[in-house]
């Protein structure tokens, strides 16, 4: 029951990473314009400003998901081989064929004689307004190497498939590493969070890195690794109540959130800011982002849901569905926008109720994909 719960746990963890992802890209449609004036669309102050603060609290999203890869693939089970064979084409066949997908789609609007403004508004960081094939086509020749801002969120699939190449040679270590190696593992990863600051305000070449070597000393301990390391070790090593955890999370989530907003307002005031600097107190491996990631962690971690309950059945259809749903969300961040608009739905509320309407509609077609496609389905939705 214990192991059971702990899933459940895990379940929850994975709906909140996946709200707070959901509003990261509901919020894209109300500073897009104002971050990179790409869209060409009107900018009304007060939404891009909780674009802006809903923004910055979410940012712990994309580190939760690879905190929960740690808790669930860390040490890895089975052989290297076993592990690549059943990881790998569940992410990269539903990778090819959405990227594919997501890339034709302004040919496709263009076939279907809409306006060429219309792939600003299913893309708000598209690089242009094209609908030629041959451009799309360009974009499909380049999947093995880049991805095309039409589909911003295919990043992290890249870096997904390269967690998994290297999960189980770093489990090697975490299976033989005792609580005071992974610590300073843990301690040296913290460190290296620092570096977009320093490389920003202090040195844009710093511990060896220069012209010839971006490979410098905290390369090696950089990265999401930690964020997988640091779900494992409290998950076998940290077992506060609530009062403790309450009394270390609250001040983390607060503080990190103060320093994420304040730092992100501060760079969207410069007159001439790059696109470098308008990510810099939001990238994920920062020491603000990192304090938000592991107060949400701890709290939701405390989490205990009986594994009969009907809120765990939803839990786990969610889990079923999740990397479907993490495919086909962008095509409804219009949809949330305008239905928001629409209701005329309070500023201070426009982004989590866009991120809902975009849960459910994606919820809603993967889960009747994945009805309709049996075991074939993994080919699609994972």
């Amino acid at each position: 029951m214990i192991q059971k719960d702990r899933l459940v746990w895990c379940d929850a963890l994975r709906l909140l990473a996946f709200f707070m992802l959901l509003c990261c890209h509901a919020a894209d449609p109300f500073y897009a314009a104002a971050a990179y004036a790409t869209s060409g669309a009107s900018v009304d102050t007060e939404l891009m400003q909780w674009g802006f603060r809903w923004g910055s609290l979410v940012r712990p999203c994309v580190p939760l998901f690879v905190m929960l890869t740690g808790v669930l693939s860390l040490p890895v089970s089975g052989s290297m081989e076993s592990f690549y064979k059943k990881r790998i084409p569940r992410v990269l066949f539903p990778f090819l064929i959405w990227s594919v997908i997501y890339y034709l789609t302004p040919w496709f609007t263009g076939v279907l004689g809409m306006e060429s403004s219309v792939v600003y508004k299913l893309f708000s960081w598209a690089e242009s307004d094209s609908q030629s094939l041959a451009d799309g086509l360009t974009l499909v020749s380049r999947i093995p190497y880049a991805f095309s801002f039409i589909a911003c969120h295919m990043w992290y699939i890249y870096m997904l498939i390269g967690l998994y190449f290297y999960l189980p040679i770093f489990s090697a270590w975490v299976e033989k590493a005792t609580k005071r190696q992974k610590e300073i593992f843990l301690i040296l990863w913290a460190l290296s969070t620092l570096l977009p600051y320093f490389n920003e305000y202090v040195s844009r070449y710093a511990f060896g890195t220069c012209e010839w070597n971006s490979f410098g000393l905290f390369y090696y301990f950089a990265g999401f690794s930690g964020y997988m390391l640091l779900g494992h070790y409290i998950q076998h090593y940290i077992h506060w109540n609530w009062s403790k955890t309450f009394a270390v999370a609250l001040p983390l989530l607060v503080g990190g959130f103060v320093i994420t907003y304040s730092g992100y307002s501060y760079i969207m005031d410069l007159p001439d800011k790059t696109p470098e600097q308008v990510e810099l107190f939001w990238t994920y491996n920062t020491p603000n982002v990192a304090m938000m990631t592991l107060a949400c962690f701890l709290l939701v971690y405390r989490i205990r849901i009986k594994a009969e309950s009907r809120t765990a059945t939803w839990l786990s259809n969610l889990t079923t569905c999740g990397f479907g749903i993490y495919m086909i969300h962008y095509f409804f961040v219009c949809v949330g926008y305008d239905l928001g608009a629409w209701l005329h739905i309070p500023a201070p509320l426009r982004i989590p109720f866009s991120a809902l309407v975009i849960l459910a509609c994606s919820w809603s077609l993967v889960a009747l994909g994945k009805k309709a496609l049996g075991k074939h389905s993994k080919y699609l939705l994972g």
